[in-house]
């Protein structure tokens, strides 16, 4: 059945199948799991902008990370409380049609951020001399405005595209909207929609081999200078590990919503969907406030400081 009007359909999430007994478990841990998130991306980004020592292009970068990590966040993490307070597996189609923007553009922003953050430190390693005059305040916040316009742009068209498509069913087998979800309830060819997602594929490998060529003269470089072997593991490390987590997370939703089989293990299936969403925001700032010298001792400071009064 083709439905008429896309403002009338009402979609029905699968993925959520828990007793009445482990609902509360689960929502204690999952509100946990989001007050923590929020938390320590918060203590980084407060941190930064009161600490004018650290009023510095890693660092702005790093908080543009944690504040998309806020971002990413939030776009799961409310709806899925909801469903478990109030028992509710549904979403509107304007609903899930906001819910796939802002996912989608917050694993574009992570993914681009991290090819800005890998240029950054490539300067800094490779041409210390030159950094402050290549990476000069205008043209970090131009790198930080166009992170943010791109990722909103290549989300809006593809969520564009899939919103023109006529869908003949309401079923999501996930615990939250994603494109191809809908995609594959659509009614008509969706080879537009195909060509779409491996363009955008296309474009964010050729961020990762960026990354690569990047990292290849970084660790060239580091090699010559036991300063800079020691500024290699201080800032790069936690941005490997950081770039690691997202691109495997992120490669193994991709790779099953659209090749992975609907019989497996639901627990699996619900783990492989939220890795993405759930695991980077939350780790992103734990390994950067260990490993980033300055921000650990300034957040202790804070926390001393707090404390004796």
């Amino acid at each position: 059945m083709e439905f008429n009007s896309s403002q009338q359909i009402v979609f029905v999430l699968h993925g959520l199948n828990v007793t009445q007994t482990n609902k509360h478990i689960y929502f204690s841990l999952t509100l946990i799991l989001y007050i923590v998130t929020i938390f320590v991306n918060l203590i980084l980004i407060v941190t930064i902008f009161l600490e004018k020592m650290l009023h510095e292009p890693m660092y702005l970068f790093l908080c543009n990370l944690c504040i998309n990590g806020i971002y990413g966040a939030s776009a799961f993490y409310p709806k899925i409380l909801y469903d478990l307070l109030f028992d509710s597996h549904v979403i509107t189609y304007p609903g899930c049609m906001t819910q796939i923007l802002v996912i989608y553009s917050y694993a574009f922003c992570e993914f681009t951020s991290l090819t800005v953050m890998a240029y950054d430190r490539y300067v800094a390693i490779c041409k210390p001399l030159q950094y402050h005059s290549i990476m000069t305040t205008r043209k970090v916040w131009t790198l930080l405005l166009l992170t943010w316009l791109f990722s909103w742009l290549e989300s809006s068209i593809g969520m564009g595209l899939t919103a023109r498509l006529p869908l003949c069913g309401i079923d999501i087998d996930k615990l939250y909207c994603s494109n191809w979800a809908v995609v594959k309830l659509s009614c008509v060819d969706t080879t537009l929609n195909n060509l779409y997602g491996f363009i955008l594929t296309f474009s964010h490998v050729s961020q990762t081999i960026l990354i690569l060529i990047s990292y290849v003269n970084i660790i060239k470089a580091s090699l010559r200078s036991r300063v800079q072997r020691k500024k290699f593991m201080q800032t790069c490390l936690p941005h490997l590990i950081t770039l690691t987590n997202f691109t495997i997370s992120l490669t193994f939703d991709v790779m099953y919503a659209r090749y992975g089989s609907n019989t497996s293990l639901l627990a699996l299936r619900n783990i492989m969907a939220v890795e993405f969403l759930v695991v980077p925001p939350l780790v992103n700032p734990i390994i950067y406030g260990m490993k980033l010298t300055q921000i650990r001792n300034r957040v202790a400071q804070i926390y001393i400081d707090n404390f004796h009064l």
